[in-house]
């Protein structure tokens, strides 16, 4: 679930407003941030597959980053971390919240191949199946999270549309476009989509006032 994860990053905001946005998008993301890198090192493997629907990537071997074990490691490893840095317990709990909430979404939308273990058992509803539901889903999630992070704060608005915008329609094409090249190209690309985006909101929320902070 690509921008669903990123659509709770922007809803988190209203319940820790002294959080960045950028942080919490980071957080909503990490898991796939790490997965891109283990991809790069060898350390977790997947194939393309054309065959398969919608996501053409046959994910066999990840225990590191999206099993249930390591969702709850990294979620802890990530808000521990926040809070030595900010000693803000709030925002280190919903941190690690949307760490953990990766795998929770991932479960929905992957076929049964999410593990609980490391190695197994797999889990998955596969909303992947129906493109169009999961886009719907998705598209829903990124439109609710955005209204709840103008609720929480106040500021201009122009760029975080566009980027919405941006966002959106990324969204579609994720699951109706070709299969990627490579999976060093399509690790690569995440990363520098992760920077991109993160660079992105950073500038948005940074000219943007939080309501609620004192």
């Amino acid at each position: 679930m690509g921008i669903g994860h990123i659509a709770l990053g922007f809803a988190a905001k209203r319940a820790v407003p002294r959080v960045s946005l950028a942080t919490l998008i980071i957080a909503s993301i990490f898991v796939d941030v790490l997965w891109s890198i283990t991809l790069l090192l060898g350390l977790e493997h997947a194939r393309i597959d054309p065959t398969l629907k919608s996501v053409p990537i046959d994910l066999y071997d990840y225990p590191l980053t999206h099993s249930l074990l390591g969702g709850i490691l990294w979620a802890l490893i990530f808000g521990v971390a926040y809070f030595q840095v900010r000693k803000y317990r709030a925002g280190a709990n919903m941190l690690g919240l949307l760490v953990f909430s990766h795998w929770v979404l991932d479960v929905i939308s992957h076929r049964p191949d999410m593990p609980v273990l490391p190695s197994g058992p797999y889990l998955g509803l596969g909303l992947w199946n129906w493109p169009a539901a999961e886009i719907a889903v998705e598209e829903l999630m990124l439109a609710a999270g955005v209204w709840l992070y103008l609720r929480a704060t106040s500021g201009p608005r122009v760029a975080l549309f566009v980027l919405v915008a941006i966002l959106a329609v990324i969204g579609g094409l994720t699951y109706f476009g070709p299969p990627p090249p490579s999976l060093n190209a399509m690790a690569a690309s995440n990363l520098v989509f992760v920077a991109v985006v993160v660079t992105a909101v950073h500038f948005i929320d940074s000219r943007r006032t939080a309501l609620g902070v004192s």
